[in-house]
């Protein structure tokens, strides 16, 4: 029988606090990988982490691990994680609440005097907004587990140019460790990963449930330089017909994309398309008709065949328009990732647990990547839950709710506390 365990919520909404007033910038927060943001923050974590006797080490790429040592100190360890970096003027639960949920449950363990049968680990994970800093996707998790391949290591962070190495240098770690292979995390030592976020879209809010179970992390197929090109020309001299118009083309592309997306919806194939920018070059200008246009695509789904069906329906769609209007579509290199459907046992163990808590719940697929598809990959059994979040994500107005964070806390301790034993 388990004991009346609590999660220590208290504890968490302080280092919320802390971490919102070390990385404000303006309205939101900025917390940068391998920068003084993410830095302040491991730094925060880690002091309150040592103030209530929890065990800390840190890894030769600086993901940092917190533990509460069970019975038996041999036995492979259970994982809570997630990340503290945030993109630029973000919101400051994304990413936050997973670890400062992993200190609430080992914490509440702890104040009650409960022992797992195996050490729980609580991981602050490095650079996981790949996006925002530098552009390959989960590098901190993949150096804990030995996936990053040492190019990766050479990329460059987007606003300073310098490369992954060289900000983790600067910030005291080892990249050549890295490059060795040297890794703290694998099947060999971690029984399973389970990781809380913010939910990053409406579907909970809109249904008035707290906490989400997640059933896979979507694949993605992605377009970060496409190119339209056409000619430019009078806008008031060249009539239609003479006309090599890029904006008209790319729009028309959006338009038969979204289109397409909706006849696959209406076919059952669960997915998202998302032109991410479109935009005329520096040539553009008043009176003038668009010689070239530039796009970014991003297609989402935890079903590859859905993807594939999008980017067939691209292809077709860019030779249709290419041959009507005399221009031409360039994709420059694609880039994407594997969909990493979550472990079916801490899948029902996390829906035994809200139901034992009463804690209403919802079975849905995420819309993000996470650090979680990492550790999917490396075989590691690994799972997910959503909290509420209104207003979105990677934005200043990210309002998870305390009591929402709250309940999830209590799913996230019940369920690694049975699992550790």
């Amino acid at each position: 029988m388990l004991p009346n365990l609590t999660p220590d919520v208290d504890l968490a909404a302080e280092l919320f606090d802390g971490l919102r007033a070390g990385s404000v910038d303006g309205e939101g927060v900025t917390r940068d990988a391998y920068g003084p943001g993410e830095r302040m923050a491991h730094a925060l974590v880690r002091a309150a982490a040592e103030r209530i006797g929890l065990e800390t080490t840190v890894d030769v790429a600086g993901n940092m691990y917190v533990t509460l040592p069970g019975a038996d100190r041999a036995a492979k360890r259970i994982i809570l994680g997630s990340h503290l970096d945030s993109v630029r003027q973000g919101g400051n639960f994304d990413g936050a609440a997973g670890v400062l949920a992993g200190i609430a449950a080992v914490s509440g363990m702890k104040r009650a005097g409960f022992v797992p049968g195996r050490d729980i680990t609580v991981m602050a994970i490095r650079a996981e907004e790949a996006g925002a800093w530098f552009p390959v996707s989960y590098p901190g998790s993949r150096m804990a587990l030995g996936a990053l391949k040492p190019d990766g290591l050479a990329i460059a962070r987007q606003d300073t140019g310098r490369s992954l190495a060289d900000h983790m240098k600067e910030e005291g770690f080892d990249p050549e460790a890295v490059a060795r292979g040297e890794h703290a995390v694998g099947p060999h030592n971690t029984a399973a990963y389970l990781e809380l976020h913010i939910e990053q879209g409406p579907v909970l809010d809109a249904e008035q449930i707290p906490v989400g179970i997640v059933t896979g992390i979507p694949g993605s197929r992605r377009l970060r330089q496409g190119r339209v090109v056409g000619e430019y020309n009078h806008s008031g001299g060249t009539p239609r017909k003479f006309r090599r118009d890029a904006a008209a083309a790319l729009a028309e592309l959006v338009y038969r994309m979204d289109e397409e997306w909706c006849r696959l919806e209406s076919m059952g194939h669960v997915l998202v398309c998302t032109f991410c920018t479109m935009a005329t070059t520096a040539d553009a200008g008043f009176t003038k008709i668009a010689g070239e246009t530039t796009f970014q695509l991003d297609v989402r789904s935890v079903s590859p065949h859905a993807c594939d069906l999008m980017f067939e329906a691209l292809h077709r769609f860019m030779d249709e328009i290419a041959a009507r209007r005399g221009v031409q579509f360039e994709c420059g290199p694609e880039t994407g990732s594997r969909a990493s459907p979550m472990d079916e046992g801490i899948r029902a163990g996390l829906l035994r647990a809200a139901e034992t808590l009463r804690i209403p719940h919802r079975v849905m697929a995420s819309g993000g990547g996470h650090d979680a598809a990492a550790f999917a990959e490396a075989k590691i059994p690994a799972g997910m839950l959503f909290v509420r979040n209104q207003n979105g994500s990677h934005n200043p107005k990210e309002d998870m709710r305390m009591e929402d964070f709250a309940a999830a806390c209590a799913v996230v301790q019940r369920w690694a506390a049975e699992a550790s034993l």
